[in-house]
């Protein structure tokens, strides 16, 4: 009897660890669900009730009964919630992919399913054996430079950001000290919302949102939506040829795992020989813990970083030599109550 139990039980583990892997084995189909949900407005359009397929095909031009096809399948995930017989309604799942909602994650509906992650992630095998980036073998270039020839695709991107950053940007804000910092610069950090958010805590701080050229029209319309142009501007340049000089504070938010070691340090020379007396230099990152014992979200952006950039998350024991190559030593590292932490370094 025992025996019979201990049998039965393998083949139930069995059974759910298939049905587990068949939810991997088609992750893909629910990420471009979630794609052609937001570029469709779903959200938008279930805003004031539940639609009908046919009403949504009239309004977005598509086939009608392949958009009925499509809301059954989101029916079915939970996507949408089917209602009367004939509509469906929206439900708290698709609500995170609408423009208007706090923290939206529609910017990576758009972004992290299109071409410019798609092709390079289809080579993860590449990448795992050679250990290099796969975003110039796909897309023929690197993935900077392929955003700066996709303009919408890197705009959604963007906004997928500003999504991340009103999670981790507003608790890192209350955890960084701009008592005393009159200028800060948020070097690569495209719309500044980083630096907005320490604004609002500081309403005497100024800052200067540094960026490439592609970038700049897009802060400056950032700062006036925030109210903040007549404390805000915009230089654009490479900060691996140098950054804007004499701030009392830098920072770099999900700058450095974008970039291999060699590279990292070149970014925080410049901050750190730019840097005016006292200055500091704030790092914004994940940081990689014991196997096992780290958020997964840490891994497989570690991962996502491998294949898209060549660039990596790091242990605090790798920033430490990253600093200490750059000519700084960290004083801090806080958590943020997110996957992201506040390291803070100065000079030596």
């Amino acid at each position: 009897m025992l025996e019979q139990l201990a049998v039965s039980a393998t083949e139930d583990e069995a059974r759910e660890a298939r049905a587990a892997m068949w939810d991997v084995l088609t992750g893909y189909r629910l990420s471009q669900m979630a794609r052609v949900a937001a570029e469709l407005s779903l959200p938008e359009h279930c805003a004031d009730g539940p639609i009908s397929a046919q009403w949504l095909a009239e309004l977005e031009s598509t086939d009608p009964i392949a958009t009925a096809r499509f809301l059954r399948a989101c029916a079915s995930v939970g996507l949408v919630e089917y209602v009367d017989g004939a509509r469906f309604a929206a439900t708290p799942l698709l609500q995170t992919l609408h423009r208007a909602a706090p923290e939206s994650l529609r910017g990576f509906a758009l972004s992290l399913t299109a071409a410019g992650h798609w092709r390079p992630w289809g080579q993860l095998l590449e990448a795992v054996r050679t250990g290099a980036s796969q975003a110039s073998a796909t897309l023929g270039d690197s993935l900077f430079d392929y955003y700066a020839k996709q303009p919408k695709e890197a705009a959604a991107f963007t906004e997928g950001l500003l999504g991340m950053t009103a999670v981790a940007g507003a608790a890192a804000a209350k955890a960084i000290d701009t008592a005393s910092v009159e200028v800060a610069v948020d070097v690569g950090g495209a719309s500044g919302d980083l630096l907005h958010n320490l604004m609002r805590v500081n309403p005497k701080l100024r800052g200067i949102v540094f960026d490439l050229p592609h970038v700049g029209p897009d802060a400056l319309t950032a700062a006036e939506r925030q109210g903040l142009s007549d404390r805000v501007r915009v230089e654009t340049g490479d900060f691996f040829e140098g950054v804007p000089a004499g701030a009392d504070l830098y920072l770099l938010r999900y700058i450095l795992h974008d970039w291999d070691d060699g590279q990292c340090v070149e970014i925080l020379r410049n901050c750190r020989q730019a840097l005016a007396p006292d200055g500091r230099v704030l790092v914004l990152e994940m940081i990689l813990g014991e196997i096992g014992q780290e958020p997964p979200a840490v891994p497989s952006q570690d991962l996502n970083m491998l294949v898209m950039t060549g660039g990596r998350e790091r242990s605090i024991a790798q920033f430490d030599e990253l600093f200490g190559a750059a000519g700084l030593c960290r004083t801090s590292a806080t958590a943020t109550g997110s996957p992201m932490s506040v390291i803070e370094a100065v000079a030596v």
